[in-house]
């Protein structure tokens, strides 16, 4: 019998969830749909009871649907890490960003900085205001909309440096992709997954998350800029 999945994700992890979803279906007759949408408004309508079967979101997102009861708690999974890069328009300079020292100059010479309003974003303007240049670069923020892709902007010309996870800007034309962050003040979020306490099909939802899971996802997690978690 054919059972039709639901699913939540956040954007960060459209790209390796459809992967996920096309191997899963040559070895299971389940039909798994997962919308992708910003990680906030995809919680609030958990948060509002919308039944999804799966939910994948950043692992505190994802902690706080457990506390709340909305996402079963012994169903909680770690699929991937996920770092943060660099961006700017296809055609402009390059900067360097191999050193913290590089990075913190290349971001005070950017005309205009944009990163997201997930997790990684958060840790970014910490990130600034340990550098002691929030006030400074504020007035060059561009904040992108939930939704809405940091590569999108920088592609359009209208960012001139972008921050966002890797996997969302590995696939954006129009955009040069400069690296990833330092490692030594590399941000990494890990995305989990959990049964939603609403599902009317936990049993095959915990099947597809266990393949999600599995060393079988771990290619197709690493060519979309992810690691297995």
């Amino acid at each position: 019998m054919t059972i039709d999945i639901k699913g939540i994700s956040s954007m960060a992890t459209r790209q390796v969830l459809a992967e996920l979803v096309a191997l899963y279906a040559q070895q299971s007759s389940d039909r798994v749909g997962i919308e992708s949408v910003g990680g906030v408004d995809a919680a609030k309508r958990v948060q509002a009871g919308e039944p999804f079967d799966v939910v994948i979101l950043a692992s505190d997102a994802i902690d706080k649907l457990v506390a709340a009861g909305h996402v079963s708690a012994p169903s909680k999974v770690d699929l991937v890490h996920s770092g943060v890069a660099v961006a700017v328009q296809a055609g402009a300079p390059v900067p360097d960003i191999s050193s913290e020292d590089a990075l913190r100059a290349a971001v005070l010479a950017a005309p205009s900085i944009s990163y997201s309003t997930g997790p990684s974003g958060v840790a970014l303007a910490q990130l600034f205001e340990r550098w002691g240049i929030a006030q400074e670069i504020a007035p060059r923020i561009v904040q992108a909309p939930p939704g809405v892709p940091v590569g999108t902007l920088v592609a359009r010309g209208e960012v001139a440096l972008g921050f966002q996870q890797l996997s969302e800007l590995l696939h954006v034309p129009g955009i040069t992709l400069v690296g990833p962050l330092p490692a030594a003040i590399q941000i990494t979020t890990t995305f989990c997954a959990g049964v939603g306490a609403a599902s009317a099909q936990p049993a095959a939802a915990q099947a597809l998350l266990a393949f999600m899971a599995s060393p079988q996802a771990a290619d197709a997690k690493r060519r979309q800029g992810m690691d297995p978690a």
